[in-house]
C-alpha cells in the first residue's frame, strides 16, 4: 500500500531512541511465534488455491534476491519477470505493448543537483545536512522574504493567502503519518506563495534528498499550483527567524532568503512495468467485457543502512503497532523495558537468528495480493466453465510512487477504459492476526484483526449493487469472513480509499472493491517477510474474491453505477 514517505528508512534503532511521552498507552499483544522458515523450496502449484501454492510463489516473489521489487530497479524487473512467466503458464492472452505481457511506463527520476544554495541572510545552509529540497523543475529566487505559514494541515491557524503571497512561505510539519502526507503534499497547499518550506525532523533530510520517481506523461500535467519545496531541519528553521518556531504565530515575518534550486532528470536504469494478462470469457456477448483484478508489483526497495531484524521488529510490535504510519513515535521508558526483555527472551530461544537486514521484501505489502492474483488467475483458467466476461489481471507497478502504474493504465488501457465493468484490487492480504493492529476507526479506537478479518474499502462508494453482491456471495458462497468497514469511512483521517490502485479506477467511474487484512507493525519495514504472513487466512480471502469476480464475470448486466462519478482530474476525497 502507497506511503508517501518511505518511512522505512526514517526508524531510529531501538538501542538509540529516546525516551518521550507517547499518546494514551495502549494494550500490547506478544509477537506472534512463527514457525515458518526464512527460505522455502518452491513446489509444483496446482489449479486450486492452497496453502502450499501461496507459500512457494510468495517466497518466490519476495525473496531477497528480488532486492524489494522497487520500481525502476532490477529487483523489480526480476519480480515482473516472474509474475508474466506465470501468467503465460497459466495461459493468459497477453494485453501489454506490441503483443507482450509488459506496458512499460515512461519513468524517470528526478533530483536535487548537490550544486544548489539555500541561504538565510547571505549565510549558506549545508545541502543534504542543514536542508534539501523538491520540485518539479529548477527554481531561482535570489530574494525571498521569509513569513511563518503554521502547522501543516490545521487551516485554523495557518496563515491566510494574502500572508504569504510572493514569500518563503515556512511550515511545521505534525507529528505522524497525517504529517509525513502533508509534507509531501506541502508544494501545492500554499499557491500564492513564490515557495514553500518545512520543518522536519533531521533523519528525514538524507532520505529526502533520494531521487523521486514520476511519469512523464503529457496527458497528466502536474498541478499548476505546485511550488518550489524546501525541507528544513529544526536548527537551519530556527536561522530563518529571531524568536523560537515554536513561539511563532501564522504571518509573522522572518529573515530574508535565497534560493536556487537545480534540478536534474534522468531515465530510470530499469523498465518499470505494469504486467497484464486477459482470460476471454466464453459469452460471445459479453467477452468484450471484462472484470479487472488486480494488486501492485512494488514495493519500497532496500533502506541505506542496515538494521537488526529481530531488534527492529520487535521494538515495531510494542512502540510502533503500525509501522510506518506511526514512523517517529518513541519509546517510554515502560515500552523500552518491554522491548529489551522480548528481545533477551528472542535471543535465548533463537541463539543464531541475529542478522543486519537492509531489503523491504513487502511480503505483505503487496506481495500478498500479487500472487493472490496469481492463484486467482489459475483457479478460474481451469474451471470447467470459463466465465461469460473476460477477466483481465493487471499487476500495476509504481503503487508506493503514488499510484503511477494503475494512472498510467487508465489513463492508457490496453483495452477499451468503458469496457472495464468492475475492479477488485488486493493490497496486503496476508495478515489480520489478533496480535495486529489493522488500523483504527475514525474517531482513533485501534482495530485488531482475527481468524475471520478482511477489511473493505470503496464497495459502494459508486455500486451499492457491487457492495450488496459481496456481501451475498460471502454468506451464500460460505467464506465465514467478518467485513470490517471502519477504513471507509467518510473523513477517516487514514484516507485508505485514495491510497492503493483501486482509485484511479473509480475515479472514472468504475465500480471498485479493495480487499485488505489491514495494517501491522511490519509495514514498510525490512521485517515484511514471507515468514510472517498467515497463508491460510490468505487463501480464505483469495477463494471468496475468486467467487466475486465470477460471479460479476456472470452478471446479465453490468454493476449498476448509483453515486455520483468523480472529476478524473480532481483530487481524491475519502
Amino acid at each position: 500500500m502507497r506511503h508517501l514517505l518511505a518511512a522505512a528508512t526514517l526508524l531510529l534503532a531501538p538501542a538509540l531512541v529516546r525516551a518521550q511521552a507517547p499518546p494514551a498507552p495502549t494494550p500490547v499483544i506478544s509477537v506472534p511465534a512463527t514457525t515458518l522458515p526464512l527460505k522455502h523450496a518452491p513446489e509444483p502449484t496446482s489449479a486450486e488455491i492452497t496453502v502450499a501454492d501461496l507459500m512457494t510463489r510468495l517466497y518466490i516473489l519476495a525473496d531477497d534476491s528480488m532486492m524489494g521489487r522497487e520500481a525502476g530497479t532490477i529487483g523489480n524487473v526480476r519480480g515482473t519477470d516472474y509474475i508474466a512467466r506465470e501468467a503465460a503458464r497459466i495461459g493468459l492472452v497477453p494485453m501489454g505493448d506490441s503483443g507482450t505481457y509488459f506496458q512499460t511506463l515512461p519513468f524517470r527520476t528526478r533530483s536535487v543537483d548537490s550544486a544548489s544554495t539555500f541561504a538565510v541572510g547571505g549565510v549558506p545552509l549545508a545541502f543534504g545536512r542543514d536542508w534539501t529540497g523538491r520540485g518539479r523543475a529548477s527554481a531561482s529566487n535570489p530574494v525571498l522574504q521569509v513569513v511563518y505559514g503554521g502547522v501543516l494541515g490545521d487551516s485554523a491557524t495557518t496563515a491566510s493567502a494574502d500572508q504569504v503571497a510572493g514569500k518563503l512561505a515556512v511550515y511545521v510539519m505534525p507529528e505522524g503519518a497525517a504529517g509525513t502526507r502533508a509534507a509531501r503534499n506541502a508544494s501545492s497547499m500554499a499557491p500564492t506563495a513564490a515557495a514553500v518550506a518545512v520543518i522536519v525532523p533531521d533523519q528525514y533530510i538524507a532520505m529526502l534528498s533520494r531521487p523521486t520517481i514520476f511519469v512523464a506523461d503529457p496527458s497528466s500535467a502536474p498541478p499548476a499550483t505546485a511550488r518550489p519545496l524546501v525541507l528544513l531541519t529544526n536548527a537551519a528553521a530556527a536561522k530563518l527567524f529571531d524568536t523560537p518556531v515554536g513561539q511563532l504565530t501564522a504571518g509573522t515575518a522572518g529573515r530574508t532568503a535565497a534560493l536556487d534550486l537545480r534540478m536534474r532528470e534522468e531515465p530510470v536504469p530499469y523498465p518499470a512495468r505494469n504486467v497484464i494478462g486477459v482470460l476471454p470469457g466464453s459469452d460471445p456477448a459479453l467477452r468484450d467485457q471484462y472484470v479487472a483484478l488486480g494488486a501492485h508489483n512494488d514495493h519500497i526497495g532496500m533502506i541505506a543502512r542496515p538494521v537488526d531484524h529481530d531488534s527492529l521488529r520487535l521494538f515495531n510490535h510494542v512502540v510502533r503497532p503500525g509501522g510506518a504510519e506511526d514512523a517517529g513515535r518513541q519509546a517510554t521508558p515502560d515500552q523500552q523495558a518491554r522491548v529489551n526483555a522480548a528481545l533477551t527472551a528472542w535471543r535465548a530461544s533463537h541463539p543464531d537468528s541475529a542478522r543486519p537486514d537492509s531489503i523491504s521484501n513487502g511480503a505483505d505489502d503487496d506481495g500478498s495480493g500479487s500472487v493472490s492474483v496469481l492463484e486467482v488467475a489459475e483457479k478460474i483458467a481451469s474451471l470447467r466453465q470459463r466465465p461469460k466476461r473476460s477477466i483481465i489481471f493487471i499487476w500495476h507497478v509504481g503503487e508506493e510512487k503514488g499510484l503511477l502504474g494503475s494512472a498510467y493504465f487508465t489513463d492508457h488501457p490496453t483495452v477499451p477504459r468503458d469496457s472495464i465493468v468492475t475492479q477488485l484490487n488486493l493490497d496486503m492480504v496476508g495478515r489480520g492476526d489478533s496480535g495486529d493492529v489493522t488500523g483504527s476507526t475514525k474517531n482513533g479506537q485501534l482495530l485488531r484483526g482475527n481468524p475471520n478479518y478482511l477489511q473493505v474499502v470503496g464497495s459502494r462508494r459508486l455500486s451499492s449493487e457491487l457492495g450488496d453482491l459481496i456481501e451475498a456471495v460471502n454468506r451464500g458462497g460460505k467464506h465465514g469472513l467478518a467485513f470490517d468497514y471502519a477504513m471507509d469511512a467518510n473523513g477517516h483521517p487514514m484516507n485508505i480509499y485514495c491510497r492503493s490502485d483501486h482509485y484511479e479506477y473509480a475515479r472514472y467511474g468504475i465500480p471498485i472493491a479493495f480487499f485488505t487484512t489491514g495494517g501491522h507493525s511490519d509495514y514498510h519495514q525490512v521485517s515484511d517477510e514471507p515468514q510472517y504472513i498467515d497463508y491460510a487466512h490468505m487463501a480464505r480471502v483469495d477463494n471468496l474474491v475468486e467467487d466475486i469476480a465470477v460471479h460479476v464475470a456472470n452478471l446479465d448486466h453490468r454493476p449498476f453505477v448509483d453515486h455520483p462519478k468523480p472529476d478524473p482530474r480532481g483530487a481524491c476525497r475519502q
